[in-house]
């Protein structure tokens, strides 16, 4: 296995934050290493687009307009969401070379969200066990509520992947039916319920959390350095732009 390094780090803009975690797969992949484990969390709500994501189907823009709400698109996959506080958000950069369990996108999925899962049990404040948080669809997580309390996506180079994803334990959920339309492609599970039978909050310890996914990726140490001039030039090139946020 690779030696992963951990980076507790929230930087002042949701523009920087969606370009940390695209930087450092950059500059993993340019160096070959090492892993990183990181933990943010916004002190502002805003919306993101998955890449693929068209804004027309699944943004109410009047409404994000109207309260002074970003509209950003992030460079891996998935569905289109509200950050903010209350919204923990974790990014691993995986080594495929080290993890050959990484190789394909569902066995990066499960390797991870099995991690996961674990990590929320570990830190849970509520009446949850080892077993009741579970993966379903393609890469959310459930609690024992059955409501998704985390989405995650995920970006592919040649060496390295970037997994990251949110777990959902105080985020205002109301914000999710005024900023999202319903997502025109559900996950089956979903059958049909609107944002607010389906997303939940759990009850976790979110330093407890941190402390158990660093168990369980097994953190040797800290990130000294974050590779601050690609994030901003990604910002520049990217994040900043009304173009990049209008793809589709």
């Amino acid at each position: 296995m690779g030696r992963v390094l951990t980076l507790d780090l929230t930087l002042p803009t949701p523009e920087e934050n969606l370009a940390l975690d695209e930087a450092l797969l950059d500059e993993a992949e340019a160096g070959g290493g090492p892993e990183v484990l990181r933990f943010w969390e916004s002190d502002r709500h805003f919306v993101v687009l998955g890449a693929g994501c068209a804004l027309r189907e699944d943004v109410i823009v009047p409404a994000c307009r109207a309260d002074g709400i970003p509209i950003l698109r992030r460079a891996s996959g998935g569905g289109t969401i509200v950050q903010g506080p209350g919204c923990l958000n974790y990014a691993l950069v995986l080594d495929r070379i080290a993890r050959p369990e990484v190789s394909s996108i569902r066995g990066t999925n499960h390797y991870v969200l099995d991690r996961v899962g674990r990590a929320c049990a570990m830190s849970a404040s509520g009446p949850a066990t080892r077993t009741g948080f579970r993966l379903m669809g393609i890469c959310d997580l459930v609690g024992p509520d059955g409501l998704k309390f985390s989405g995650n996506a995920q970006k592919r180079k040649k060496r390295f992947v970037l997994f990251h994803g949110t777990v959902l334990y105080n985020l205002d959920l109301s914000l999710l039916g005024r900023y999202l339309k319903e997502p025109p492609r559900q996950p089956e599970y979903r059958a049909g319920r609107s944002h607010d039978q389906f997303v939940g909050n759990i009850e976790i310890e979110p330093y407890a959390f941190r402390a158990a996914m660093r168990a369980e990726w097994e953190v040797t140490g800290d990130l000294a350095e974050w590779p601050r001039e690609r994030v901003h030039a990604l910002i520049r090139g990217k994040y900043a732009r009304d173009e990049y946020t209008l793809l589709f």
